[in-house]
């Protein structure tokens, strides 16, 4: 392969190719073969300028060896039918100059056409809007922008200015180009900023697993999907057992038992178990598909303040109709009333309120943050109760284990082995605390118990040499198991009180084997966002937490929170959140954990943060971003209110612009061209508005 280094730095490397040697449906393929060598960690090709631009991990890889991998990719490859067969290429962006160029001089060159070859492409040209606002008329949509247009045309054609029919219908047809375009740019950038490279997924190598990025999973490769995880990928199982909760695909809302020879679908959730896939579509194409799924749902969330915009949009076609009737009579002047039946308001209104929207998304997409439907926005701004987990949530997303009290004759060392065998399964920010001491000591936990069980917001059990093995909370453990209590245990407690530790407690049959004391500080700016949240409206925040009286307390006073409740459970937070809710307070929920889910879903507004379960994130309606933790909550009550105030600002901008070419056209100060220049230049000019920052200025 012809190619030559254009520049170099450490990790990153731009390589150009001969476009003239090198075939686009080549260069496609050799970016699907170089993404899948080990150490590759991004790797992009554009087909426009010929060049490559890779990402690469500098302890395995080096500019000596990506180069010798370019030199690998000889004809043996580059040529192979079979392999060049099964590449897709991306669809050429289409140009709106181009488009607008060939547009225009398609209109103007026919003026020097033989007069009955123009007659035949006027009528052929001028056809199609005449139908469509027939059809409008015949399905008693009888007030609609599209029959302004055909009856203004036809206007024109009776009265025998064809020209200016030609003119009308050439100036429509520019409008709706630029406004389609508008729109579906609108819909490709947020697709486009939503797709993560970051999103890792589990592949089974042999006895080993490793972690890919997901955009790198091809069909063939085996991936390991435990309680809490996203299916990356349709595929078939080939070993294991899980209930499996396909809501996001069938709708379902009970998990399905799933198991070897079953099939699986992206995008669902593996509930409880675990499963082996071996991938028949990669994860990259279907993980594009839900996303874009997601954008094409989202648009039928709609804010109220968009669907007053088009309800009042398509009630004000009934008064031009009216002022054009009425102009008729008044002054018997066909050129007037044309002018008048040029503008109306449907076109912005119905364009700019959804472009705010997509733009709103995309905003938010570019801080992180996931928002699944404009309507959500719109919820987060109008919401007066916040609803907080604690662990996670409010406090920091690390948690780090801070003691063990060994209470059998095992060392410390051996009791965080065990645990962390247990903890690595899940998801969860105990758990990632366990297992990150473990990892810090070098401790080896090979898996020697037997399957593990989930009991949600109670903790783990299972067996190891015959055994009943337990890891959970004081309840879990005393009340529900009824393992003994050990004499100093009240003293443990509230010594991890005064700490503001959480603990966690290993049990087997029904004796104690250890406590595991958690220190989870809260957020550094937790106090700081309740105090703008009140500032901003919201009258109360509760934190609810499974956890002990103490940490709750502790945690309460740090972050200033309304209220909290301690030892809650699941159902507990259910409760909470649709008493508020028959109360009459808009709710908004927001959580990291498997056992958060129920409540997330309970709530107006469902919002997740950034290191979440995969069931939590699909359960939610906005997933935060991980750098920015609760600081995200704040900007998205920012965004819903700036958003609502934008849609109705150009709202009124659009009836005060367009009465006012009505006006001119009404006194004849301007033709029916003219004001269909105008009316679109407008409506372009309000979508362009639509689309600017939300969040520029303080926040």
């Amino acid at each position: 392969m012809d190619f030559y280094v254009k520049h170099s730095l450490p990790g990153r490397i731009r390589i150009r190719y001969d476009k003239q040697n090198i075939t686009s449906r080549q260069a496609t393929l050799a970016q699907s073969l170089l993404s899948v060598q080990e150490g590759m960690t991004k790797v992009t090709v554009n087909l426009t300028t010929g060049s490559f631009l890779i990402y690469y991990d500098t302890g395995i890889l080096s500019e000596k060896k990506i180069k010798a991998f370019f030199m690998a990719l000889s004809d043996k490859y580059l040529k192979d039918e079979e392999m060049l067969n099964s590449v897709e290429l991306p669809q050429k962006q289409q140009n709106l100059i181009e488009t607008l160029a060939v547009m225009t001089a398609g209109h103007y060159l026919k003026q020097f056409l033989p007069l009955p070859l123009r007659i035949v492409l006027r009528i052929f040209n001028l056809s199609p809007r005449i139908i469509k606002g027939l059809k409008c008329i015949g399905s008693g949509q009888v007030f609609k922008a599209d029959v302004l247009d055909a009856t203004a045309i036809t206007m024109a054609m009776i009265t025998g200015d064809v020209k200016t029919a030609s003119n009308i219908n050439f100036l429509l047809n520019i409008g709706e180009t630029i406004e389609e375009y508008t729109k579906k740019k609108s819909y490709s950038d947020l697709a486009i900023t939503m797709l993560s490279d970051k999103d890792m997924v589990q592949v089974v190598e042999g006895k080993t697993e490793k972690s890919i990025p997901l955009y790198m999973l091809k069909p063939g490769n085996v991936v390991a999907v435990r309680t809490g995880a996203l299916i990356p990928a349709d595929g078939d199982i080939i070993d294991g057992e899980a209930l499996v909760n396909q809501a996001s695909i069938t709708g379902e809302p009970l998990a399905v038992e799933k198991r070897k020879g079953n099939s699986v679908f992206a995008g669902t959730v593996v509930q409880e178990g675990e499963l082996f896939i071996v991938v028949r579509a990669t994860g990259s194409q279907t993980k594009v598909q839900n996303i874009l799924s997601m954008i094409e749902n989202s648009q039928q969330l709609k804010v109220s303040s968009q669907i007053r915009s088009e309800h009042l949009a398509d009630k004000l076609v009934k008064y031009n109709f009216m002022l054009s009737l009425a102009t008729f009579l008044l002054t018997r002047n066909i050129t007037k009333v044309m002018a008048t039946l040029m503008v109306d308001y449907s076109c912005a209104m119905k364009l700019a309120a959804p472009i705010a929207v997509l733009s709103a998304m995309k905003e938010s997409a570019q801080h992180g943050i996931l928002v699944k439907g404009g309507k959500y926005l719109e919820d987060v701004s109008r919401a007066d109760t916040v609803v907080l987990d604690k662990t996670g949530t409010l406090t920091a997303a690390k948690p780090k284990l801070s003691r063990i009290l060994p209470f059998c004759d095992k060392n410390e060392e051996e009791l965080l082995r065990i645990a962390a065998c247990l903890e690595e399964h899940f998801a969860h920010p105990v758990a990632t605390a366990i297992v990150h001491a473990a990892k810090d000591r070098n401790l080896q936990h090979p898996e020697e118990h037997a399957k593990v069980e989930y009991i949600v917001a109670h903790g783990i059990a299972t067996s190891l040499n015959g055994k009943r093995l337990l890891i959970g909370s004081r309840h879990f453990i005393f009340e529900d198991e009824h393992i003994e209590e050990p004499e100093n245990l009240k003293d443990i407690q509230k010594e991890a009180l005064e700490k503001g530790e959480s603990l966690l407690y290993l049990a087997e049959e029904k004796h104690l084997m250890g406590i595991f004391a958690i220190s989870d500080p809260v957020r550094d700016n937790a106090a700081e966002i309740i105090r703008k949240l009140h500032k901003s409206g919201i009258k109360n925040c509760t934190m609810i937490t499974g956890d002990d009286e103490g940490a709750a307390k502790t945690a309460a006073e740090l972050t200033k929170v309304d209220h909290y409740i301690s030892h809650a459970l699941p159902e507990d937070k259910v409760n909470y959140i649709n008493e508020q809710k028959k109360n009459g307070h808009k709710v908004i929920m927001i959580g990291d954990g498997i056992n958060d889910a129920p409540a997330l879903a309970a709530a107006d507004t469902g919002i997740a943060m950034g290191d979440c379960a995969a069931i939590t994130g699909e359960t939610s309606d906005i997933i935060l971003s991980s750098d920015d933790g609760l600081d995200g909550l704040y900007k998205m009550r920012v965004m819903g209110k700036r958003l609502m105030n934008k849609i109705d600002s150009n709202n009124r901008g659009i009836i005060a612009v367009n009465s006012s070419l009505i006006v001119l056209g009404l006194f004849g100060l301007i033709n029916p061209s003219l004001a269909a220049i105008l009316h679109n230049s407008s409506t372009i000019l309000f979508s362009i508005n639509a689309t600017q920052s939300l969040l520029k200025g303080d926040l």
